[in-house]
């Protein structure tokens, strides 16, 4: 039994992980005008759901790679749909480490949900 007990010890210390959540209003596209696109009478299709995810690793905690900004997944989440922006966006952030004590590797993850609308 104690072996269990300090396995499960052992093994809680040796991952850890956090995690943040935000909600927003309206995301476009990096690359777009959304000025532009909210002013008159612009008309908007819904085209349902999407959702994109991006993420940055760190091995040694001095090496890292990847992209883990709310932009990059944005477009992610559009480049499935083929909308030009999102609504009712919701956001989550999340920081996972292995072996924390030495930064042997982690990684951060941006995750974005809304609804997909493409602007006619």
């Amino acid at each position: 039994m104690r072996r269990v007990v300090y396995l499960l010890i052992i093994s809680m210390t040796a991952l850890a992980g956090c995690s943040t959540s935000g909600n927003l209003g309206i995301v476009s596209k990096s690359t777009a005008d959304p000025s532009s696109s909210l002013t008159g009478n612009t008309k908007i299709k819904e085209l349902g759901p999407a959702e994109g995810q991006a993420c940055r690793h760190f091995i040694l905690n001095i090496i890292p790679f990847g992209h883990s900004d709310v932009a990059k997944a944005v477009d992610k989440a559009l480049e499935k749909t083929g909308g030009d922006a999102l609504i009712n966006v919701s956001t989550e952030s999340s920081l996972y480490g292995f072996i924390p004590i030495y930064n042997v590797y982690s990684f951060t993850c941006t995750t974005v949900r809304g609804t997909a609308v493409k602007f006619e």
